[in-house]
């Protein structure tokens, strides 16, 4: 497995703890019958949050990358080029 791909689905896994924790906040908050939850429910999400930035944005930042270094995707490797 590349590294991008590594990544790839790191970021997949982050993203479904993320959105069990913040599914976690909303239930303790509701059950809680108007007392806070703990502060630990209550900022668990911020660490997948954090992870999911850094991984997006490096996820986002790759066809930029590679483009400035001079590699091309596959796509444009097959693609047609015109005769001029």
């Amino acid at each position: 497995m590349s590294a991008r791909n590594a990544i790839r689905q790191f970021h997949r896994w982050v993203s479904m703890a993320f959105t069990l924790t913040v599914v976690a906040n909303f239930v303790a908050m509701g059950v809680g019958k108007g007392a806070q939850p703990p502060a630990w429910i209550t900022y668990a999400p911020l660490l997948p949050l954090a992870l999911l930035l850094f991984t997006g944005l490096y996820m986002f930042a790759l066809p930029y990358l590679d483009r400035r270094g001079g590699r091309r995707s596959t796509d444009d490797r097959n693609a047609p080029t015109a005769a001029v």
